[in-house]
């Protein structure tokens, strides 16, 4: 048996009133991915366990078998691991994002979802004017970055961006949380201020404004820790071997942690405008050789932050049309069955257009297995499926059974 997971970044919602009170995914038209509901079996998981704010870093580690209090360092260690940047004992990682600021209020945690080249640009500049001995800038994919600090104090109260967008950036900067890590707010503190006085003018933001986008007039630093210690999914739960695909490089440094190949598809932005058919086609390759594999699509999750409904939906269309049918078609012909699980990590509800802890829908469907009564994947249906509740680590030990 090998196994794929499919996993649809904050696909689950709320019910939404343009949907005449549906979900994204209930009004979605998704064929494929209900036909697995109809010949699978469904539940709900819980990805974010108590006392943890509902992140992507958290809800995946705990998708993927994690015992996420024992092993989470902060998302920009994960992100290191993709970047192919070693974070050694003593030093700290950010996650640093170049985001727009709008009258004194973060406007957006993007930046307008700037380009690679003009994002590089940008990072590269503010390394050469701020970084030093302690700190320095790494560039990443598109407003995505990070900082490295040796001897930075992790314990901290950071606020991500994509959770406060109209807030004053005053009322959310980084605060200490013991008096230790005092020294540490306000050095990152001071380069935030810097960076917005450095960037405000730079030819790249010039040509954005001109141009009617939004400008990169900020970084935003966030989510510190060390560098995590993990056992790989072949130590957790003897999966020989695997390969992660995705856009994103705090997935892709999950993968690397969890001993998974990262495999990286031309075209893929993390968009809606990503390559779904190139990502489904690297699965299908990756099937053939490794026995596990974790696919993820951010697009759905990029769509609830921006409250964009209409988008949401479509995101969850190109999903069922582009990924998930042609994978099944393919398998569907191979000898050695292949097990698929479909999901989110956790609900974007464009309401609020951030992440909530909710439970989120799941189905996974193994060939030759008896299904259960759930004949469509949404976040009620799937609540009447055989598998019930679960918990986080549950998933995966009930995946590869």
């Amino acid at each position: 048996m090998k196994y794929i997971i499919i996993l649809g970044d904050g696909m689950a919602d709320e019910p939404i009133a343009e949907l005449g009170g549906k979900t994204p995914l209930q009004a979605a038209n998704k064929p494929n991915i209900d036909k697995l509901a109809a010949l699978g079996c469904s539940g709900m998981l819980k990805t974010i366990p108590e006392g943890f704010t509902p992140g992507s870093e958290i809800a995946n580690l705990a998708v993927l078998g994690y015992d996420v209090p024992k092993v989470f360092e902060g998302r920009g260690s994960l992100e290191a691991a993709s970047m192919g940047i070693d974070i050694e004992d003593g030093e700290m990682a950010m996650r640093c994002n170049l985001i727009c600021i709008e009258n004194g209020k973060i406007k957006n945690h993007s930046a307008g979802h700037i380009s690679n080249e003009e994002a590089s640009e940008l990072i590269e500049f503010l390394n050469k004017e701020l970084s030093d001995e302690v700190v320095r800038f790494f560039p990443g994919v598109s407003y995505r970055h990070l900082l490295k600090m040796k001897g930075g104090n992790k314990h901290l109260e950071c606020t991500p961006p994509h959770d406060v967008p109209g807030t004053p950036f005053a009322n959310v900067m980084i605060k200490a949380l013991a008096a230790e890590a005092e020294a540490t707010a306000t050095r990152l503190n001071e380069l935030t201020l810097k960076s917005q006085q450095l960037l405000e003018n730079h030819l790249v933001n010039i040509r954005r404004k001109a141009a009617g986008k939004d400008p990169a007039n900020s970084i935003w630093l966030w989510s510190p820790g060390y560098r995590p210690q993990m056992k790989t999914i072949n130590q957790l739960f003897g999966v020989k071997s695997g390969a992660v695909i995705s856009a994103v490089d705090l997935i892709k440094g999950i993968g690397v942690y969890a001993g998974l190949r990262p495999i990286v598809v031309e075209g893929a932005t993390g968009l809606y405008n990503t390559n779904y058919e190139g990502k489904a086609q690297a699965a299908i390759d990756a099937l053939r050789t490794d026995d596990f594999v974790y696919l993820h699509i951010e697009a759905s999750d990029e769509a609830g932050h921006e409250g964009d409904v209409a988008l949401k939906v479509k995101t969850i269309e190109y999903l069922d049309s582009r990924v998930v049918k042609p994978i099944f078609d393919e398998v569907s012909k191979w000898e050695e069955p292949v097990t698929i699980a479909i999901l989110p990590d956790h609900p974007t509800p464009c309401s609020i257009r951030t992440h909530t802890a909710n439970p989120v829908p799941f189905v996974i469907y193994r060939p030759g297995q008896q299904s259960d009564s759930v004949l469509i994947y949404d976040e009620f249906e799937a609540q009447k499926g055989s598998y019930g509740m679960l918990q986080s680590q549950e998933f995966m030990q009930i995946l590869l059974n």
